[in-house]
Protein backbone atom coordinates (compact mmCIF):
# COMPACT_ATOMS: atom_id res chain seq x y z
CA UNK A 1 0.00 0.00 0.00
CA UNK A 2 1.58 3.51 -0.41
CA UNK A 3 0.94 6.74 1.32
CA UNK A 4 1.99 10.08 0.88
CA UNK A 5 3.32 10.20 4.28
CA UNK A 6 3.92 7.30 7.19
CA UNK A 7 4.40 8.49 10.75
CA UNK A 8 6.01 6.26 13.20
CA UNK A 9 4.81 6.63 16.71
CA UNK A 10 1.66 7.99 18.06
CA UNK A 11 3.18 10.52 20.94
CA UNK A 12 2.83 14.20 20.70
CA UNK A 13 5.16 14.15 17.77
CA UNK A 14 3.25 12.45 15.29
CA UNK A 15 -0.13 13.66 16.43
CA UNK A 16 0.36 16.89 15.53
CA UNK A 17 2.18 15.73 12.65
CA UNK A 18 -0.88 14.10 11.58
CA UNK A 19 -3.34 16.69 12.34
CA UNK A 20 -1.14 19.74 10.68
CA UNK A 21 -1.16 17.53 7.52
CA UNK A 22 -4.57 16.52 7.16
CA UNK A 23 -5.69 20.12 7.86
CA UNK A 24 -4.16 21.66 5.43
CA UNK A 25 -4.02 19.28 2.98
CA UNK A 26 -6.93 16.78 3.30
CA UNK A 27 -5.64 14.95 -0.29
CA UNK A 28 -3.08 13.58 1.56
CA UNK A 29 -3.12 9.75 2.03
CA UNK A 30 -1.68 9.65 5.79
CA UNK A 31 -1.20 6.41 7.73
CA UNK A 32 0.16 6.39 11.55
CA UNK A 33 1.78 2.85 13.24
CA UNK A 34 1.82 2.57 16.64
CA UNK A 35 3.43 0.16 19.03
CA UNK A 36 0.42 0.25 21.55
CA UNK A 37 -3.47 0.72 21.85
CA UNK A 38 -5.81 3.03 20.75
CA UNK A 39 -6.56 5.87 24.02
CA UNK A 40 -10.08 4.09 25.04
CA UNK A 41 -7.93 0.92 25.14
CA UNK A 42 -5.32 1.92 27.02
CA UNK A 43 -5.28 0.40 30.29
CA UNK A 44 -2.48 -0.55 33.44
CA UNK A 45 -3.74 -3.78 35.20
CA UNK A 46 -2.22 -1.99 38.34
CA UNK A 47 -4.44 -1.53 40.62
CA UNK A 48 -2.99 -1.45 43.76
CA UNK A 49 -5.12 -3.78 44.96
CA UNK A 50 -5.30 -7.25 43.03
CA UNK A 51 -2.29 -5.77 41.12
CA UNK A 52 0.45 -3.87 42.96
CA UNK A 53 3.24 -4.20 40.69
CA UNK A 54 4.21 -4.31 37.00
CA UNK A 55 3.08 -7.75 35.40
CA UNK A 56 5.36 -6.80 32.37
CA UNK A 57 2.44 -6.65 29.51
CA UNK A 58 3.07 -6.97 25.92
CA UNK A 59 3.01 -3.32 25.38
CA UNK A 60 3.42 -1.20 28.40
CA UNK A 61 -0.11 0.83 28.38
CA UNK A 62 1.31 4.05 30.21
CA UNK A 63 4.32 4.12 28.03
CA UNK A 64 2.85 2.97 24.47
CA UNK A 65 -0.49 3.67 22.59
CA UNK A 66 -1.82 6.88 21.27
CA UNK A 67 -1.01 10.19 23.22
CA UNK A 68 2.94 8.24 23.67
CA UNK A 69 4.25 8.21 26.92
CA UNK A 70 2.28 11.80 27.39
CA UNK A 71 -1.11 10.80 27.36
CA UNK A 72 -1.07 9.92 31.33
CA UNK A 73 1.34 12.28 32.21
CA UNK A 74 -0.14 15.37 34.07
CA UNK A 75 -0.29 17.33 30.77
CA UNK A 76 2.13 19.81 31.30
CA UNK A 77 3.10 22.37 28.14
CA UNK A 78 5.94 24.31 29.01
CA UNK A 79 6.40 27.15 26.53
CA UNK A 80 9.85 28.29 27.24
CA UNK A 81 13.48 27.60 25.68
CA UNK A 82 14.97 27.38 28.45
CA UNK A 83 14.29 23.79 28.64
CA UNK A 84 12.35 20.77 27.75
CA UNK A 85 14.86 20.30 24.59
CA UNK A 86 17.03 22.11 21.99
CA UNK A 87 14.56 22.52 19.11
CA UNK A 88 15.02 26.08 18.58
CA UNK A 89 18.45 25.25 18.07
CA UNK A 90 17.43 24.37 14.51
CA UNK A 91 14.40 26.16 13.71
CA UNK A 92 15.82 29.53 16.21
CA UNK A 93 14.03 30.64 19.19
CA UNK A 94 11.36 32.88 17.67
CA UNK A 95 9.82 29.95 15.90
CA UNK A 96 9.98 27.45 18.19
CA UNK A 97 8.05 29.33 20.51
CA UNK A 98 5.23 30.64 18.06
CA UNK A 99 4.82 26.78 17.57
CA UNK A 100 4.61 26.07 20.80
CA UNK A 101 1.91 28.73 21.13
CA UNK A 102 -0.02 27.71 18.07
CA UNK A 103 0.38 24.24 19.71
CA UNK A 104 -1.59 25.48 22.98
CA UNK A 105 -4.13 27.25 20.65
CA UNK A 106 -4.73 23.67 19.57
CA UNK A 107 -5.00 22.07 23.25
CA UNK A 108 -7.45 24.95 23.58
CA UNK A 109 -9.93 24.51 20.97
CA UNK A 110 -10.03 20.66 21.56
CA UNK A 111 -11.29 20.71 24.93
CA UNK A 112 -8.64 22.71 27.41
CA UNK A 113 -9.96 26.17 27.24
CA UNK A 114 -10.70 25.96 30.97
CA UNK A 115 -7.05 25.01 32.19
CA UNK A 116 -4.77 27.57 33.81
CA UNK A 117 -2.39 28.79 31.90
CA UNK A 118 0.47 29.95 34.81
CA UNK A 119 4.19 32.05 34.64
CA UNK A 120 7.21 32.82 36.13
CA UNK A 121 7.16 36.42 34.89
CA UNK A 122 7.37 38.77 37.25
CA UNK A 123 7.63 36.36 40.32
CA UNK A 124 9.08 37.42 43.52
CA UNK A 125 10.08 33.61 44.05
CA UNK A 126 12.64 34.28 41.60
CA UNK A 127 14.38 36.54 43.96
CA UNK A 128 14.05 34.21 46.79
CA UNK A 129 15.73 31.36 44.67
CA UNK A 130 18.44 33.56 44.24
CA UNK A 131 19.47 34.15 47.66
CA UNK A 132 19.32 30.95 48.61
CA UNK A 133 21.98 29.57 46.23
CA UNK A 134 19.18 28.25 43.52
CA UNK A 135 17.90 29.53 40.24
CA UNK A 136 14.00 29.50 39.09
CA UNK A 137 13.81 29.10 35.26
CA UNK A 138 11.94 30.99 32.89
CA UNK A 139 8.16 29.13 31.69
CA UNK A 140 4.83 29.95 30.83
CA UNK A 141 2.82 26.27 31.59
CA UNK A 142 -0.35 25.39 30.49
CA UNK A 143 -1.41 22.80 32.99
CA UNK A 144 -4.20 20.40 31.61
CA UNK A 145 -3.86 17.79 34.12
CA UNK A 146 -4.16 14.15 33.11
CA UNK A 147 -7.70 13.97 32.90
CA UNK A 148 -8.10 16.88 30.60
CA UNK A 149 -5.12 15.91 28.78
CA UNK A 150 -6.94 13.09 28.23
CA UNK A 151 -10.47 14.54 27.02
CA UNK A 152 -7.95 16.44 24.40
CA UNK A 153 -6.12 13.83 23.11
CA UNK A 154 -9.85 11.66 22.59
CA UNK A 155 -11.02 14.89 20.55
CA UNK A 156 -7.81 14.98 18.51
CA UNK A 157 -8.35 11.44 17.88
CA UNK A 158 -12.40 11.66 16.88
CA UNK A 159 -11.16 14.29 14.64
CA UNK A 160 -8.73 12.27 12.49
CA UNK A 161 -9.61 8.99 12.93
CA UNK A 162 -11.66 9.26 9.68
CA UNK A 163 -9.31 10.54 7.47
CA UNK A 164 -5.86 8.97 8.64
CA UNK A 165 -5.40 5.59 8.64
CA UNK A 166 -4.06 4.59 12.08
CA UNK A 167 -2.53 1.07 12.15
CA UNK A 168 -2.08 0.33 16.61
CA UNK A 169 -0.73 -2.50 17.72
CA UNK A 170 1.26 -2.64 14.62
CA UNK A 171 5.23 -2.33 15.84
CA UNK A 172 7.30 -1.15 13.27
CA UNK A 173 10.16 -3.75 12.86
CA UNK A 174 12.50 -1.49 9.50
CA UNK A 175 12.47 1.23 7.60
CA UNK A 176 14.19 1.02 4.23
CA UNK A 177 15.03 3.11 1.64
CA UNK A 178 13.77 2.63 -1.70
CA UNK A 179 13.25 4.34 -5.29
CA UNK A 180 11.27 7.43 -4.79
CA UNK A 181 10.62 7.39 -1.02
CA UNK A 182 10.47 4.63 1.65
CA UNK A 183 9.31 0.77 2.81
CA UNK A 184 8.19 0.69 6.36
CA UNK A 185 8.27 -3.04 7.09
CA UNK A 186 5.74 -4.30 10.03
CA UNK A 187 5.66 -8.43 10.73
CA UNK A 188 2.61 -8.52 8.52
CA UNK A 189 3.21 -6.31 5.41
CA UNK A 190 5.12 -3.65 4.14
CA UNK A 191 3.90 -0.38 3.07
CA UNK A 192 5.76 2.46 0.85
CA UNK A 193 5.30 6.20 1.06
CA UNK A 194 7.13 9.19 -0.32
CA UNK A 195 7.62 10.77 3.36
CA UNK A 196 8.38 9.44 6.83
CA UNK A 197 8.00 10.79 9.95
CA UNK A 198 9.89 9.06 13.11
CA UNK A 199 8.93 10.25 15.99
CA UNK A 200 8.87 6.90 18.26
CA UNK A 201 9.70 8.76 21.87
CA UNK A 202 11.81 7.85 24.90
CA UNK A 203 10.39 4.22 24.92
CA UNK A 204 11.53 3.88 21.24
CA UNK A 205 15.46 4.32 22.23
CA UNK A 206 16.60 0.79 21.68
CA UNK A 207 14.55 0.86 18.41
CA UNK A 208 15.94 4.41 17.44
CA UNK A 209 19.58 3.13 17.66
CA UNK A 210 19.03 0.31 15.53
CA UNK A 211 17.46 2.58 12.48
CA UNK A 212 20.26 4.90 12.38
CA UNK A 213 22.54 2.12 12.60
CA UNK A 214 21.19 0.22 9.55
CA UNK A 215 20.53 3.81 7.58
CA UNK A 216 24.27 5.54 8.32
CA UNK A 217 22.65 7.68 10.14
CA UNK A 218 25.09 9.45 12.07
CA UNK A 219 24.16 9.70 16.25
CA UNK A 220 25.63 11.47 19.45
CA UNK A 221 25.57 10.35 22.82
CA UNK A 222 23.13 11.96 24.52
CA UNK A 223 22.26 12.35 28.17
CA UNK A 224 21.09 10.22 31.46
CA UNK A 225 18.97 12.04 33.94
CA UNK A 226 19.28 10.01 37.45
CA UNK A 227 17.39 10.60 40.34
CA UNK A 228 14.49 10.30 42.59
CA UNK A 229 10.88 11.26 43.15
CA UNK A 230 10.21 13.20 46.35
CA UNK A 231 6.72 13.21 48.12
CA UNK A 232 5.76 15.80 50.48
CA UNK A 233 2.58 17.27 52.49
CA UNK A 234 0.75 19.78 49.34
CA UNK A 235 0.77 22.68 52.05
CA UNK A 236 4.93 23.08 52.23
CA UNK A 237 5.11 23.91 48.42
CA UNK A 238 1.67 25.48 48.04
CA UNK A 239 2.90 29.33 48.10
CA UNK A 240 5.36 27.90 45.06
CA UNK A 241 2.52 25.76 43.18
CA UNK A 242 -0.47 27.92 43.81
CA UNK A 243 1.26 30.86 41.77
CA UNK A 244 3.59 28.76 39.36
CA UNK A 245 2.23 25.52 39.11
CA UNK A 246 5.58 23.82 37.72
CA UNK A 247 8.73 25.37 39.51
CA UNK A 248 11.95 24.67 37.54
CA UNK A 249 14.77 24.98 40.03
CA UNK A 250 18.46 24.03 39.68
CA UNK A 251 20.38 24.27 42.36
CA UNK A 252 24.64 23.44 41.85
CA UNK A 253 26.08 21.46 44.03
CA UNK A 254 28.92 22.97 46.09
CA UNK A 255 30.79 19.15 46.78
CA UNK A 256 30.80 18.26 43.20
CA UNK A 257 29.09 21.15 41.24
CA UNK A 258 26.70 19.08 40.25
CA UNK A 259 23.55 20.63 38.74
CA UNK A 260 20.56 19.20 40.33
CA UNK A 261 16.65 20.06 39.03
CA UNK A 262 13.13 19.94 39.95
CA UNK A 263 11.14 18.41 37.32
CA UNK A 264 7.41 17.38 36.60
CA UNK A 265 6.11 18.94 39.95
CA UNK A 266 2.57 17.58 40.52
CA UNK A 267 0.72 19.77 43.17
CA UNK A 268 -1.79 17.29 45.24
CA UNK A 269 -0.80 14.45 42.91
CA UNK A 270 0.37 10.83 42.98
CA UNK A 271 3.03 8.97 41.96
CA UNK A 272 2.94 5.58 39.54
CA UNK A 273 5.23 3.64 38.09
CA UNK A 274 6.48 3.72 34.61
CA UNK A 275 7.60 0.80 32.37
CA UNK A 276 10.36 1.62 29.81
CA UNK A 277 12.16 -1.45 27.75
CA UNK A 278 11.01 -3.79 31.04
CA UNK A 279 12.48 -1.52 33.79
CA UNK A 280 10.56 -0.13 36.46
CA UNK A 281 11.04 3.44 37.06
CA UNK A 282 8.68 6.00 39.15
CA UNK A 283 7.09 8.64 37.57
CA UNK A 284 3.74 11.40 38.99
CA UNK A 285 0.66 12.10 37.96
CA UNK A 286 -1.68 15.08 38.93
CA UNK A 287 -5.46 15.66 38.07
CA UNK A 288 -7.67 18.75 37.32
CA UNK A 289 -10.60 17.19 38.68
CA UNK A 290 -10.70 18.50 42.32
CA UNK A 291 -12.01 14.69 43.64
CA UNK A 292 -9.01 12.98 42.20
CA UNK A 293 -6.77 15.66 44.07
CA UNK A 294 -4.26 14.41 47.16
CA UNK A 295 -2.94 15.92 50.27
CA UNK A 296 0.33 15.36 48.69
CA UNK A 297 2.78 17.00 46.21
CA UNK A 298 5.95 14.85 44.03
CA UNK A 299 8.65 16.00 42.12
CA UNK A 300 11.82 14.53 40.89
CA UNK A 301 15.10 15.86 41.30
CA UNK A 302 17.26 15.10 38.75
CA UNK A 303 20.80 15.01 38.10
CA UNK A 304 22.28 14.80 34.21
CA UNK A 305 25.10 12.52 33.41
CA UNK A 306 26.92 12.77 30.37
CA UNK A 307 29.03 9.97 28.75
CA UNK A 308 32.45 10.66 26.51
CA UNK A 309 35.13 8.27 25.92
CA UNK A 310 35.88 5.26 26.35
CA UNK A 311 31.97 5.15 27.85
CA UNK A 312 28.97 6.51 25.88
CA UNK A 313 26.03 4.07 26.69
CA UNK A 314 24.39 6.55 28.85
CA UNK A 315 20.95 4.55 28.55
CA UNK A 316 22.92 1.61 29.72
CA UNK A 317 24.08 3.65 32.55
CA UNK A 318 20.78 4.38 33.56
CA UNK A 319 19.26 1.10 32.80
CA UNK A 320 21.84 -0.65 35.20
CA UNK A 321 20.80 1.48 37.92
CA UNK A 322 17.20 1.00 37.67
CA UNK A 323 17.78 -2.49 37.24
CA UNK A 324 19.48 -2.68 40.53
CA UNK A 325 16.47 -0.94 42.07
CA UNK A 326 14.32 -3.32 40.64
CA UNK A 327 16.65 -6.49 42.50
CA UNK A 328 16.12 -4.72 45.48
CA UNK A 329 12.75 -4.17 45.85
CA UNK A 330 11.09 -5.84 43.15
CA UNK A 331 10.33 -2.95 41.42
CA UNK A 332 9.74 0.88 43.43
CA UNK A 333 11.76 1.69 46.40
CA UNK A 334 10.59 4.48 48.55
CA UNK A 335 12.49 5.69 51.81
CA UNK A 336 12.05 8.36 54.33
CA UNK A 337 14.49 11.25 54.43
CA UNK A 338 14.89 10.99 57.59
CA UNK A 339 16.03 7.26 57.24
CA UNK A 340 18.63 8.10 54.39
CA UNK A 341 20.41 10.77 56.18
CA UNK A 342 20.85 7.99 59.36
CA UNK A 343 22.16 5.47 57.08
CA UNK A 344 18.96 3.20 57.82
CA UNK A 345 16.60 1.01 55.50
CA UNK A 346 13.06 2.49 55.41
CA UNK A 347 11.20 -0.63 57.03
CA UNK A 348 7.36 -1.59 57.04
CA UNK A 349 7.27 -0.25 60.62
CA UNK A 350 8.31 3.23 60.05
CA UNK A 351 6.40 3.63 56.62
CA UNK A 352 3.30 2.91 59.02
CA UNK A 353 4.35 5.30 61.13
CA UNK A 354 5.25 7.92 58.92
CA UNK A 355 3.47 11.28 58.55
CA UNK A 356 3.22 11.39 54.98
CA UNK A 357 1.04 8.78 53.28
CA UNK A 358 3.06 7.22 50.05
CA UNK A 359 0.53 7.45 47.50
CA UNK A 360 2.44 4.84 45.35
CA UNK A 361 2.59 0.83 47.03
CA UNK A 362 6.47 0.47 46.95
CA UNK A 363 8.62 -1.46 48.38
CA UNK A 364 10.16 0.16 52.04
CA UNK A 365 14.43 0.25 51.54
CA UNK A 366 17.71 1.83 51.11
CA UNK A 367 18.26 4.22 47.91
CA UNK A 368 21.87 4.67 48.95
CA UNK A 369 22.62 0.99 48.15
CA UNK A 370 21.39 1.84 44.21
CA UNK A 371 22.31 5.46 43.46
CA UNK A 372 25.91 6.11 43.11
CA UNK A 373 26.98 8.13 45.99
CA UNK A 374 27.83 11.61 43.77
CA UNK A 375 23.92 11.67 42.46
CA UNK A 376 22.50 10.91 46.07
CA UNK A 377 24.56 13.19 47.83
CA UNK A 378 23.50 16.04 45.33
CA UNK A 379 20.02 15.25 45.86
CA UNK A 380 20.44 15.53 49.47
CA UNK A 381 22.54 19.10 49.07
CA UNK A 382 19.25 20.30 47.14
CA UNK A 383 16.80 19.02 49.39
CA UNK A 384 18.41 21.20 52.10
CA UNK A 385 18.81 24.24 49.61
CA UNK A 386 14.99 23.63 48.77
CA UNK A 387 14.02 23.35 52.78
CA UNK A 388 15.32 27.39 52.41
CA UNK A 389 12.95 28.64 50.14
CA UNK A 390 9.77 25.57 51.62
CA UNK A 391 10.27 24.94 54.84
CA UNK A 392 9.79 21.41 55.53
CA UNK A 393 10.65 19.82 52.44
CA UNK A 394 13.99 18.60 54.54
CA UNK A 395 11.35 16.87 57.48
CA UNK A 396 12.14 13.45 58.24
CA UNK A 397 8.89 12.01 57.05
CA UNK A 398 9.54 13.21 53.64
CA UNK A 399 9.72 10.75 50.84
CA UNK A 400 11.90 9.24 48.24
CA UNK A 401 11.10 7.32 45.52
CA UNK A 402 13.43 5.29 43.18
CA UNK A 403 14.38 5.53 41.13
CA UNK A 404 13.63 8.06 38.12
CA UNK A 405 15.24 7.83 35.27
CA UNK A 406 14.81 9.94 32.54
CA UNK A 407 16.36 8.06 29.06
CA UNK A 408 17.33 10.08 26.22
CA UNK A 409 17.79 8.77 22.42
CA UNK A 410 20.72 8.85 20.82
CA UNK A 411 20.74 12.21 19.37
CA UNK A 412 20.05 11.92 15.85
CA UNK A 413 22.49 14.33 13.18
CA UNK A 414 19.83 16.34 11.32
CA UNK A 415 19.72 19.54 9.41
CA UNK A 416 17.82 22.59 10.27
CA UNK A 417 14.64 21.43 8.50
CA UNK A 418 14.78 18.01 10.93
CA UNK A 419 15.76 16.03 8.21
CA UNK A 420 18.38 13.18 8.15
CA UNK A 421 20.53 12.61 5.46
CA UNK A 422 17.79 10.47 3.67
CA UNK A 423 16.25 13.59 1.97
CA UNK A 424 12.03 13.11 3.32
CA UNK A 425 13.01 11.03 5.99
CA UNK A 426 12.83 13.25 9.43
CA UNK A 427 12.70 12.31 12.94
CA UNK A 428 11.23 14.25 15.65
CA UNK A 429 10.27 14.38 19.02
CA UNK A 430 12.18 12.76 22.06
CA UNK A 431 12.94 10.34 20.09
CA UNK A 432 15.19 12.35 18.09
CA UNK A 433 16.82 13.29 21.09
CA UNK A 434 16.45 16.65 20.49
CA UNK A 435 13.05 17.57 22.67
CA UNK A 436 11.94 16.61 25.99
CA UNK A 437 8.81 17.29 26.80
CA UNK A 438 5.21 17.31 25.39
CA UNK A 439 5.36 21.25 24.10
CA UNK A 440 9.04 20.41 22.56
CA UNK A 441 7.82 17.48 20.72
CA UNK A 442 4.44 18.48 19.60
CA UNK A 443 5.83 22.01 17.81
CA UNK A 444 8.43 19.67 15.78
CA UNK A 445 5.65 17.82 14.68
CA UNK A 446 3.98 20.72 13.41
CA UNK A 447 7.34 21.96 12.19
CA UNK A 448 8.20 18.84 9.97
CA UNK A 449 4.60 19.04 8.43
CA UNK A 450 4.64 22.60 7.49
CA UNK A 451 8.53 21.31 5.83
CA UNK A 452 6.60 18.50 3.95
CA UNK A 453 3.54 20.66 3.24
CA UNK A 454 6.01 23.26 0.89
CA UNK A 455 7.30 20.22 -0.83
CA UNK A 456 3.90 18.67 -2.06
CA UNK A 457 1.24 22.04 -2.28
Amino acid sequence: MKYDVIIVGAGPGGIFSAYELMKSNPNLKIAVFETGNPLEKRHCPIDGKKVKSCIHCKTCAIMNGFGGAGAFSDGKYNITNDFGGTLYEYIGKEKALELMQYVDDINMAYGGENCKLFSTAGSGFKKLCLQNKLRLLDASVRHLGTDINYVVLGNLYEEMKDKIDFHFLTPVENIEVIDGGYRIVTARESYDCTYCIVSVGRSGSKWMETICKNLNIETLSNRVDLGVRVEIPAVIFSHLTDELYESKIVYQTEKFEDRVRTFCMNPNGIVVNENTNGIITVNGHSFEDPAKKTDNTNFALLVAKHFSEPFKDSNGYGESIARLSNMLGGGVIVQRFGDLERGRRSNVKRMEENSVRPTLAATPGDLSLVLPKRILDGIIEMIHALDKIAPGTANDDTLLYGVEVKFYNMEVKLDNNLETVHKGLYMIGDGSGVTHSLSHASASGVYVARQILEKVN
